[in-house]
């Protein structure tokens, strides 16, 4: 079988740490004699068809071409390119909208309001929905951070009209700032064809809220919290069916694992942090496979 490794062509732009991943995973794949090629989404001289499966793995500028990413999932439907994970997972996963359907089904999530694009923005009535002092703000088509924001209730007036700006392109998400990223960290769990590999806790640095790694956030492996990974594993049970993996962000209020986001399309997946991490993949696309 021939596989392609779904990328995109400034792999250094999120540091070196994230971009070795690829060449780690692609060198192990290799090492186990699968037939596997990196391959740039956009890049229009890719022939998807000469491939089997494509696998979803840093795509990390889709939600900056969000509108050919989106006509690129439909073309890769119209060629039958087999993809994990699954078009209809990704299309679903590519708009944070998903967690107004997790929470809808009853699995706790980090409350969330949605910010609709064009529509005059009330900020006000978050803080006592959320009965909190700060709001995250962030774009419902995004990632590595960009354009999220903290709107401490006193600096609400100024804030407004950069929000208004933003909301006449795309819509946005409201959140209560959630203190446990600062106090202890957010949990991100590791599933692989739906079974649980491995667990970490990112933290961020001081007076920042971004636990991402290339904004000097720290990664610490960890043994899953007996209480918490039950909760992240119905999350996978539930939405990430079929999915070759799934990467469970949140942050524990109290016993309770709250979702800040179900990674699907194209997580970092800290391979380099547990020792079983390559090989439960590469099990785990042995089976899909």
């Amino acid at each position: 079988m021939k596989l392609a490794l779904v990328t995109y062509d400034a792999i250094t732009s999120y540091g070196s740490l994230s971009g070795s991943e690829d060449g780690l995973l692609t060198d192990f794949l290799t090492s186990k004699g699968l037939d596997i090629t990196p391959e740039v989404w956009d890049n229009p001289a890719v022939n998807w068809q000469q491939y089997d499966l494509a696998i979803f793995k840093s795509p990390w500028d889709y939600f900056d071409k969000f509108p050919q990413f989106s006509a690129w999932l439909d073309r890769m439907e119209t060629l039958g390119v087999r993809t994990l994970n699954p078009l209809a997972t990704v299309r679903w996963n590519a708009d944070k909208h998903y967690l107004l359907d997790v929470a809808k089904a009853g699995l706790p999530t980090v409350p969330t309001a949605l910010l609709k694009r064009g529509v005059e923005v009330q900020l006000e009535q978050y803080f006592d929905l959320f009965q909190t002092s700060k709001l995250i703000i962030k774009p419902s088509v995004s990632g590595g951070a960009k354009n999220t924001f903290i709107v401490p209730q006193e600096e609400v007036e100024q804030v407004v009209p950069k929000l208004q700006e933003l909301l006449a392109d795309e819509d946005f998400l409201a959140q209560p700032f959630m203190p446990q990223i600062q106090e202890e960290g957010e949990w991100s769990f590791l599933f692989f064809n739906g079974k649980y590999s491995h667990c970490l806790l990112k933290s961020a640095k001081s007076g920042d809220f971004r636990v991402q790694h290339f904004f000097g956030g720290t990664i610490h492996p960890q043994e899953a919290p007996a209480h918490l990974l039950p909760q992240a594993q119905k999350l996978v049970d539930t939405f990430a069916q079929g999915c070759l993996y799934a990467r469970v962000d949140g942050v524990a209020v109290g016993e309770e694992l709250q979702l800040m986001e179900l990674e699907l399309i194209e997580p970092f997946l800290f391979l380099h942090t547990h020792p079983d991490a390559l090989e439960n993949y590469y099990q785990a696309l042995k089976q899909l496979l």
